[in-house]
């Protein structure tokens, strides 16, 4: 590959495209730590309380006609900016996802559904995945459904991820 094209060899991946790339004997951990902090801050969230979780498990989010409407540019914006963090944080894919569903008319009740994601990256900043080396090469798969649990249009949830070993390659959330 050398003969084809231009290479040159800068040292060890440690950062790149937001990742933050840390390796070891043991493998290599992929964080989004200095984007979260930036997203955080941007959003002016910085120094308020953690959410334990990403989302309430006591509120659905529904399709809100009569409720306040909140600045549609802003909402995006939140939204996109966690949906590019979903890289190495599979654990808010499903609240982001749903949060998501509601950006052509998001109200007050769905702002605030997408800043208590925020509120939970703020506390887990050092989140991330690890890829172990190992010679377990096994494929596994894993997948649920909640079967007509939206309320509005009673259509499912699904969600699925997959691994080679231990190490999680692919994940999905999809309505």
């Amino acid at each position: 590959m050398k003969k084809m094209f231009e290479v040159s060899m800068n040292g060890e991946l440690s950062y790149f495209l937001g990742l933050q790339v840390q390796q070891s004997d043991r493998g290599m951990f992929v964080s989004q730590t200095k984007y979260t902090k930036e997203l955080v801050k941007k959003f002016g969230l910085d120094g308020k309380s953690h959410a334990k979780t990403p989302a309430s498990i006591s509120m659905k989010l529904l399709v809100n006609l009569t409720g306040n409407s909140v600045d549609q540019t802003l909402y995006r914006s939140m939204i996109g900016n966690l949906l590019y963090l979903t890289t190495s944080r599979p654990d808010i894919s499903f609240s982001v996802g749903v949060c998501d569903s509601f950006q052509v008319n998001s109200k007050e009740s769905h702002l605030t559904a997408v800043k208590r994601v925020i509120h939970y990256v703020n506390g887990t900043v050092n989140y991330g995945i690890w890829y172990f080396r190992s010679t377990n090469l096994n494929l596994e798969g894993y997948s649920d459904a909640d079967w007509a649990g939206c309320a509005d249009d009673r259509k499912s949830a699904s969600g699925g991820c997959f691994y080679v070993g231990t190490n999680l390659m692919a994940s999905l959330s999809k309505k």
